[in-house]
């Protein structure tokens, strides 16, 4: 066996890099034929050699034309088209391919399935204009050719793109139904490679649109046992990279998410001045500000800026973390002025709940709070929703009302616990322990902050687990407190609220108690701790360590 038969045998197999090197070693030989150059073409695209299939794919096409057969040369085209699609910066090149095969099968005149795959390359490009409608119809369409001639791969495409129209028409059920049965096929290995990894990337992106990440990870499990059936091909790009690698610092696989992040900051530098690449520093910097790395998260932020992407709510929190509180609020404050998308907005609002309750803007921080939770509840999916709860929860807890914040962060932490998220359930657990510690319950406390610290740190999250150790050695000194003068656990409460500078009227409406009640309080607390003024009292509780 030659090297050009060994090279068709290792494509027939499914052995990518070694059709894609014997095949490259026969070309270099002999000019390879059209059929052959789509075949070296297809091997190259699936271990990430995108140049190389490029150039092959073309002189395939040419070679088509060359022997006068204008329907597999269109085929070749629309290849060339879909694969373009997916970068930016080679759309315009995409559009010209797809015109060239139009005109190719126009010129025949003939019933094949090529129609069908040039339906759904003129319906990417109605998405790309808006026009939803005409597109879903062309997806549609699509699928009836695919039908009509038995090509899976086909079906597979195009009912993909129904769903993906059902869902941007706002009939997400209908969408997410057909999205799922073209899964089953996919993550079965009944489509073809390149069409496994354009569908996978574009559900995950869907998921990820729409905050379904329980349904992003189901079918990337799935999809799993197939990567690991053909470990030579890359068929996650763009995107796709940035919504794995959130997916696994969702999950608490940090490590493996900033490798993902990385390799996605890699393949959408070279060639540079990918828009993506934004996407993929902003997914960087994330994951250095959450292990506590401030200076390369200030860097990541600034590429990911001058790459085309916002860096906020990240940049805020990451000021907010270095202790520049004005800072941090005047960035979240300017980018929920600036964004209107819903998506965004839960994140930015989300930020700005923390920023604001770490000002002590509390006002600030409910009038967010109660935006976030109208968004959430637009959505309908578990992910807005318990950091919807949680953010209530926080809220509540600054306002002095420990029991509806008791609720919410319960109700918060169930969502994270099913949605297997351990950094975000344990800052649940941070915030349900100081709730406990308000109530006087010092032992749920404790168990709760120290719960979370152990999350944090396995998870190598440095600066939550530093604050969560604060607040765990915090608890003696109130213990302690408590024991020594005889307070009640809602004397505590006004105590703190007299240290801020509240007045009466003020701490009866937070605590919802009369301002008899609050006077009656003020003075037990006197009484019980020899004081004679609200300044002797405001200086005892920072002593203390209650504010």
């Amino acid at each position: 066996m030659n090297t050009l038969e060994e090279g068709r045998a290792a494509f027939e197999r499914g052995g990518w890099s070694e059709s894609y090197r014997l095949l490259g070693a026969a070309d270099a030989q002999t000019p390879l034929d059209p059929v052959d150059l789509d075949r070296l073409s297809t091997a190259a695209y699936l271990i990430g050699e995108d140049a190389v299939s490029g150039q092959a794919r073309t002189r395939a096409h040419a070679g088509f034309l060359e022997r006068g057969e204008p329907v597999h040369a269109a085929r070749s085209a629309l290849w060339l088209a879909f694969t373009m699609f997916e970068k930016t910066r080679q759309r315009a090149q995409a559009a010209g391919w797809l015109a060239r095969a139009q005109r190719l099968l126009d010129d025949v005149n003939e019933s094949c399935v090529e129609q069908g795959w040039l339906l759904c390359g003129l319906a990417r490009q109605r998405v790309a204009t808006g026009d939803i409608a005409s597109a879903h119809a062309a997806f549609k369409e699509a699928v009836e050719i695919a039908d009509r001639f038995g090509d899976v791969d086909l079906t597979a495409l195009a009912r993909h793109g129904q769903g993906r129209t059902l869902v941007a028409m706002n009939d997400t059920a209908a969408g997410l139904a057909l999205l799922d049965e073209v899964m089953v096929s996919v993550a079965g290995g009944e489509v073809a490679p390149i069409v496994t990894g354009a569908v996978y990337c574009s559900v995950i992106t869907a998921c990820h649109d729409l905050f379904d990440l329980r349904r992003a990870q189901e079918w990337t499990t799935a999809l799993e046992g197939w990567c690991a059936a053909h470990p030579d091909v890359v068929p996650f790009r763009g995107y796709c990279l940035i919504h794995r690698s959130e997916l696994m610092r969702l999950h608490g696989s940090w490590q493996a998410a900033f490798s993902e992040a990385q390799r996605a900051c890699e393949r959408l530098t070279d060639p540079p001045a990918q828009p993506e690449a934004g996407a993929a520093y902003y997914q960087l910097a994330e994951l250095h500000r959450l292990r506590g790395e401030f200076a390369k998260a200030d860097e990541a932020y600034r590429l990911a800026s001058q790459a085309g992407r916002n860096p906020q709510p990240g940049l805020a929190l990451l000021r907010l973390g270095q202790g520049q509180l004005d800072a941090a609020a005047a960035s979240i404050r300017l980018a929920l002025q600036e964004t209107q998308d819903r998506r965004t907005r839960v994140l930015l609002l989300s930020a700005g709940v923390q920023i604001m309750l770490a000002g002590h803007d509390t006002a600030g921080a409910r009038a967010a709070c109660d935006e976030l939770i109208r968004v959430a509840e637009g959505l309908d999916v578990p992910f807005p929703r318990a950091v919807s709860l949680q953010a209530h929860g926080a809220v509540a807890l600054a306002e002095g009302q420990p029991f509806p914040a008791l609720e919410c962060l319960r109700a918060a932490s169930a969502t994270w616990q099913e949605l297997d998220a351990p950094y975000e359930l344990a800052q649940c657990r941070l915030l349900i322990g100081l709730v406990y510690r308000h109530l006087g319950d010092d032992d749920g406390a404790q168990l709760e902050l120290e719960t979370a610290q152990d999350t944090f740190e396995k998870l190598g999250a440095a600066p939550a687990a530093a604050h969560a150790a604060a607040l765990t050695a915090q608890a003696p000194a109130q213990v302690s407190l408590r024991a020594g003068t005889g307070l009640t656990g809602r004397e505590i409460e006004v105590l703190r609220l007299v240290a801020t500078g509240a007045k009466n009227r003020t701490i009866a409406g937070r605590l919802r108690i009369s301002e008899k009640t609050v006077a009656r309080h003020v003075s037990n607390i006197f009484t019980k701790l020899d004081l004679s003024s609200r300044a002797a009292a405001t200086a005892y509780a920072y002593k203390n360590r209650l504010i």
